[in-house]
């Protein structure tokens, strides 16, 4: 029903091809020897992708045979390739042949598939490895990728095969899957290897006999129902990068062993320059988004160069709790990274990512402006946050939208602003708009400066620092609590939980050794930001000193 790919660049065909019938059915339309495709998009009713040619279109969340057929066509009118929706799809003999004339085909993924994981694994499909054209490939490796020499070791073996990294991730398999058994399918569909199944490999002490061996193992099947596997482990000298799995029915002879062994060697090659390409890759992207983030004249270049120039765009920027540890904040923040690229790939497919400074960065087009738009982003962020295993620790603060490349440097500056005022504590929550926090950001700043310049209480709250400290006193606690209860002091006394009688002596205490005018209003608007730039200054929410114990008192 498809012609697989004979040119280098990608095609419909060959994502089919690899991926087969474990992921993918055909469901109706004609793979053409020339249907090329470039981009994933995600489909979303309420904002329509600006680019649609050559796009395989995921269809996430449309169900049932008329929505789908609707989808399909209006889909081809902006020169797409292909639209995946999740099966069954039930088309009667009409829709099946107006998605036929419409040149786009149809193809269904297996009902338990990750949307996110086949938003990944896509995208390794249609990218082409660079320094696949001097490399040494297998029979039939045409392009030196990893799903090619899965599919290449398959052939010479006569099995399924998987290639997976030190974590049991499935980085790439064969295209005959369909042979395998459910553990190995479900591993596929995940993109990982099941727990349960690698729990029984660490118990039964597999892995130590794969990774220690030069030579393939052989390993029993551990349930009925199950094939049997032959792994090697692929090295790169003494570094073992993962390893490679065979779902077998009887163990290999021996000239098959060897292949198999043997292939190990360009798959290693192969890992490597992965590794090595991604690596380069993302520290040029780090190095575009720092030149973006920054401004200045380069800016636009690097907008254009990652595909953010053509509209408005919002900065996220994600920090950590102080975790007291510098090394373990870094390794979460790297994972977390990971997690946003795919995340906002997934979103919207004009975005980027960089770790710049203890900051992970996330910039991403948006469509429209003001509140709108901003609320947008916050629920992407706070979908992001919900996903992490360590969302407690994860905090983003989120800037303006920028109309022009020129901006996204003023809204990198507000969502750190934003993220500071999270950190410092004056705001609930993990997650704050630069434009909610406006004031906070402000009194922040100031208190920066005012500890750059050694700045010192006033005279009067001086006095009552100076009370406090000498007699274990709380006045100063006492002022705040009435400066917030506007005065009030029924509602100052029950803050601190004193009677009234004794909060209004402590009052005029505070007006005695002060010497402040607290008639006087703005008297009582320096006192109240000074008390929050003192607050801020000191790392502390609220009023300065032992706010915790006065109120005891």
């Amino acid at each position: 029903m498809f012609v697989a790919e004979e040119s280098g660049g990608p095609t419909l065909g060959r994502v089919i091809d690899y991926l087969g019938s474990t992921l993918l059915e055909v469901i109706a339309g004609r793979v053409r020897a020339d249907a090329g495709m470039d981009r994933v998009v995600i489909h979303d009713p309420d904002a329509p992708p600006e680019v649609l040619e050559r796009a395989i279109v995921l269809a996430v969340g449309v169900s049932g045979p008329a929505a789908v057929r609707d989808l399909v066509l209006a889909m081809a009118q902006g020169g797409a390739t292909c639209v995946m929706a999740r099966l069954p799809v039930d088309l009667d003999d009409a829709g099946r042949q107006a998605i036929e004339d419409s040149g786009v085909v149809l193809v269904g993924l297996a009902r338990g598939a990750s949307w996110a994981h086949i938003v990944v694994l896509l995208r390794s499909m249609l990218t082409v490895d660079d320094l696949a054209a001097d490399a040494a490939v297998l029979p039939g490796d045409s392009q030196g990728d990893l799903f090619t020499l899965a599919t290449a070791v398959s052939a010479l073996l006569d099995a399924p095969v998987t290639i997976e990294d030190l974590n049991s991730n499935v980085l790439a398999f064969s295209a005959n899957q369909d042979q395998a058994d459910d553990s190995r399918k479900e591993g596929i569909l995940g993109r990982r290897v099941p727990e349960r199944y690698t729990r029984e490999l660490a118990v039964r002490g597999v892995f130590r006999r794969v990774y220690s061996s030069a030579e393939p193992i052989y390993v029993e099947a551990f349930h009925e129902g199950d094939l049997s596997r032959v792994a090697v482990r692929v090295c790169a000298g003494d570094e073992v990068l993962g390893s490679m799995w065979a779902a077998v029915t009887e163990p290999l002879g021996p000239d098959r062993m060897r292949a198999f062994m043997d292939s190990s060697k360009l798959v290693a090659l192969q890992l490597l320059r992965h590794r090595a390409g991604a690596d380069v890759e993302r520290r040029l992207r780090t190095d575009l988004v720092a030149t973006l983030i920054e401004g200045g004249p380069r800016a636009r270049e690097a907008a254009e160069r990652l595909g953010l120039a053509g509209g408005s765009s919002c900065v996220l920027a994600f920090g950590l709790a102080d975790l007291g540890d510098a090394l373990g904040q870094e390794t979460v923040l790297q994972k977390a990274r990971a997690a946003l690229s795919v995340h906002l790939a997934a979103v919207q497919p004009s975005s980027a990512t960089a770790l710049i400074g203890g900051i992970l960065y996330g910039v991403l087009r948006v469509r429209g402006a003001g509140d709108t738009a901003e609320r947008r982003v916050v629920d992407v962020a706070e979908e992001f946050l919900a996903r992490l295993s360590n969302s407690d620790l994860m905090m983003v603060g989120i800037g303006r939208i920028a109309d022009r490349p020129e901006e996204v440097s003023l809204a990198a500056g507000d969502a750190v602003r934003a993220l500071r005022v999270i950190r410092s504590g004056q705001v609930a929550g993990r997650t704050a708009r630069a434009s909610d926090v406006a004031v906070q950001a402000l009194l922040l700043d100031a208190s920066g400066l005012a500890a750059h310049q050694h700045w010192q209480a006033s005279r009067g709250l001086a006095a009552l620092i100076a009370h406090d400290e000498a007699r274990d006193s709380c006045l100063l606690d006492t002022l705040r609590a009435w400066l917030e209860a506007f005065g009030d002091v029924y509602a100052a006394a029950a803050a601190v939980h004193v009677h009234a009688n004794t909060f209004r002596y402590r009052l005029r205490r505070v007006t005695e050794v002060s010497g402040l005018d607290f008639g006087d209003s703005e008297v009582r608007f320096a006192t109240m930001v000074e008390l929050r730039i003192l607050a801020l200054m000191n790392g502390q929410r609220g009023a300065i000193g032992r706010i915790e114990q006065g109120r005891a008192r």
